[in-house]
């Protein structure tokens, strides 16, 4: 019968401990049957005896790398009737020497990185990092807090790994970055033209990262808002978008500067073409994206109406 083998790997005081309790207390994992934790080395953080014995977990640590073969695993595996295994693996053993039992298959193997201590690794213990992530489905970098350059850190797992997913987290959870490798549009484009997907990711990327966009021409399609008491010759296109859930529903979009503006319709639908630029505006309370509009074309309404974020 074929076992399920979770892989949790990475150096040492990565975050791994913490993971594996994190995911041992989840409801989806509170299943049937028992799960074998093996561990291949012992951090400073321990596994909560009581979680352990909610989860039906039994820990069997590994100190010595020869001993971790494909009989002894199956033997641990048989001792306590294991329906599941996950293995913590010893950042400092080469994952390539790493040989499990014919029958254990491998559902998911998550590789964490301590994001403060990264460049050290990279650069000192290169070649063992590239084998915890070359057949690593997701990248976890933890500790996060007051790196900027994250892109960089990405870069360099995509070149090892590039159909991995990363994910960057800080004391308050995980840090929803779009990267401009990631962006659903080309930016040196002459025109970027945003379809639903990309009008979405453009309003939230504009917020953080502004510099991208100044002195760009953009195309899309929007419904008209002319709010009360707006200056005249300006008006808001923009979407509907559902946040998170049916119930939530917001008005995504940016002032525009038009001198047409006052013979658009409350909820027409145009085509906008404008370039943008960083200028103050009192209801951004600071300065933010606007758009001066270089042409407004009424239109259809999309197939779609409501950007969908859920």
């Amino acid at each position: 019968m074929t076992k399920p083998v979770y892989i949790i790997n990475g150096f040492l005081e990565s975050g791994k401990t913490e993971f594996i309790s994190f995911t041992l207390a989840q409801p989806y994992f509170q299943i049937k049957g028992n799960t074998l934790l093996i561990l291949c080395e012992e951090g400073e953080n321990e596994l909560d005896p009581k979680l352990l014995k909610k989860s039906r977990t039994v820990v069997e640590l590994i100190e010595d790398e020869e001993d971790l073969t494909p009989a002894f695993m199956s033997q641990l595996e048989k001792k306590h009737k294991a329906d599941r295994i996950i293995i913590e693996y010893n950042g400092m053993w080469n994952f390539k020497e790493l040989k499990l039992p014919w029958y254990w298959k491998v559902e998911q193997q998550i590789t964490m990185i301590d994001g403060s201590t990264f460049p050290m690794y990279y650069t000192n213990m290169r070649s063992l990092l590239a084998e915890m992530i070359r057949k690593s489905e997701m990248i976890i970098f933890n500790r996060c807090d007051g790196i900027e350059d994250l892109n960089t850190y990405k870069r360099n797992i995509k070149a090892v790994n590039p159909t991995a997913d990363v994910i960057f987290e800080d004391a308050n959870g995980e840090i929803d970055e779009i990267f401009e490798e990631d962006l659903p549009y080309d930016l040196n484009q002459e025109t970027i033209v945003l379809d639903n997907q990309g009008y979405g990711i453009w309003y939230l990327d504009s917020m953080d990262h502004l510099e991208r966009y100044i002195g760009k021409k953009i195309q899309f399609v929007a419904m008209v808002l002319k709010p009360e008491k707006f200056p005249e010759g300006y008006f808001v296109p923009g979407r509907m978008a559902m946040t998170c859930c049916a119930d939530d529903m917001a008005f995504l979009g940016y002032a525009c500067e038009f001198a047409g503006a006052g013979a658009l319709k409350q909820k027409e639908w145009v085509k906008v073409t404008a370039t943008v630029t960083r200028e103050y505006w009192e209801d951004y309370k600071g300065e933010g994206p606007m758009l001066h509009a270089i042409s407004v074309e009424k239109t259809k309404a999309p197939k779609e109406e409501v950007i969908n974020f859920v």
